[in-house]
């Protein structure tokens, strides 16, 4: 049945495995939503990096000293040389709705193997207020 109005929505699967990805990542990726754990964020992420979304992965990991044109590139390039295949969840500590700082363990498959990491995240300016974060890898282990 053709979509009226409205109906511009993504009906495709979320890449981060959340749902349909209109209703999924896609509102976090165009800033109608925020993500409200460390978990989404970071699921969120995998999504755009999929998606190829480099505005948003710029705007949720913040590298000072690297001027954005340059952060644009390499990120586009990374998004372009990898065919994400699937996340998977492994591990949360802290990083809910009442938490500042969280570290979230995943698993982002690829068609050349697995990359396992082990992150940190906060919220901006350590206020519950703040948005979620991606600060660094607290362990990196690509499989």
């Amino acid at each position: 049945m053709p979509g009226g109005f409205g109906s511009n929505q993504d009906q495709s699967p979320c890449p981060c495995g959340g749902g349909i990805y209109g209703n999924c990542c896609g509102p976090l990726h165009r800033g109608d939503r925020r993500p409200s754990t460390a978990e989404k964020l970071m699921r969120s992420r995998y999504s755009a990096f999929v998606k190829e979304e480099v505005v948003f992965l710029m705007a949720t990991h913040p590298e000072e000293g690297i001027p954005a044109g340059e952060r644009r590139r390499i990120l586009r390039i990374a998004c372009r040389q990898v065919r994400w295949t699937g996340l998977r969840i492994l591990a949360t500590e802290r990083g809910g709705l009442n938490d500042c700082e969280g570290i979230v363990q995943f698993e982002a498959c690829h068609s050349d193997g697995n990359l396992r990491e082990t992150s940190l995240f906060q919220r901006r300016g350590n206020h519950l207020e703040g948005d979620w974060l991606y600060i660094k890898p607290l362990i990196l282990e690509p499989t």
